[in-house]
């Protein structure tokens, strides 16, 4: 069991049967009564977004979910494949699955499969990853460093700001959380 005073962005709760991802909460204190939690869910199957309000010390069940390391092989029209890293065994995931994270992937790179039993419920990317700029337009006589921005598209068609003395070429680390530069790579 899990209570509201030990949440957390990313757990996995079971809820009226469900497998909900909490994305966001909010303790919330009111001048008269108990104290309330509003908790924003992503239903894990349907990818449905609900927020619901619960009052503090309200306890859910929490659901085993595993998290194993694979590697990303390549991607289809339905489909992305990874390989467990220590079996070497190949496991098909559905596009709805990787959500987002196909904006940071590219192949070979290592994630975390997350898995409730032997169903795949979504994948979890590290904190960052570095990208090749594969398109921007090129920086003028005059720019600075800490001038300005301006967009890059990189290797895996994802578009973010970049200051303007990157050229095409370079490698750069993206946050994967809010899809925003954070330095070049030498």
């Amino acid at each position: 069991m899990i209570s509201t005073g030990e949440l957390k962005k990313g757990a996995t709760i079971e809820l009226d049967g469900k497998l909900f991802s909490i994305m966001d909460y909010n303790h919330i204190k009111m001048g008269r009564g108990s104290a309330q939690v509003r908790i924003k869910f992503r239903d894990v199957r349907s990818g449905a977004i609900t927020e619901q309000t619960f009052q503090a010390g309200t306890k859910f069940q929490r659901a085993r979910v595993e998290r194993r390391e694979m590697q990303y092989l390549y991607s289809d029209d339905q489909f992305y494949y990874f390989m467990n890293t220590e079996s070497y065994e190949q496991i098909p995931v559905a596009s709805e699955k990787v959500g987002d994270a196909n904006k940071y992937l590219k192949e070979n790179d290592t994630c975390e499969v997350v898995l409730f039993g032997d169903e795949v419920i979504g994948i979890e990317l590290p904190i960052s990853v570095e990208l090749t700029i594969t398109q921007t337009d090129p920086g003028f006589k005059g720019d600075t460093a800490t001038g300005g921005t301006k967009p890059a598209t990189l290797e895996t068609g994802l578009v973010v700001q970049v200051p303007l003395f990157l050229e095409e070429g370079a490698r750069i680390k993206v946050n994967t959380d809010s899809g925003s530069y954070i330095e070049r790579v030498s």
